[in-house]
């Protein structure tokens, strides 16, 4: 996947997350969805596809990686 232009992205972090240190943002960004550490913006950007996020947000609604009970 090609690096996009992130320059312009509207990043975003769950409102339940507050101003707690430990939280991700988000950006859709033209064929992407590109996920960052709020504590280290500048310390690099991880790309998935959108059908590759759809698959990861689908595993966490089901408790897909809830662990063993």
């Amino acid at each position: 996947m090609q690096q996009p232009d992130l320059s312009g992205a509207r990043w975003r972090k769950s409102s339940l997350s507050a101003d707690g240190p430990s939280c991700v943002e988000v950006a859709f960004v033209n064929d992407a969805v590109a996920v960052r550490d709020t504590k280290d913006r500048d310390g690099g950007t991880l790309l998935f596809r959108h059908d590759t996020w759809a698959t990861f947000i689908g595993g966490i609604k089901t408790g897909g990686f809830d662990g063993p009970s």
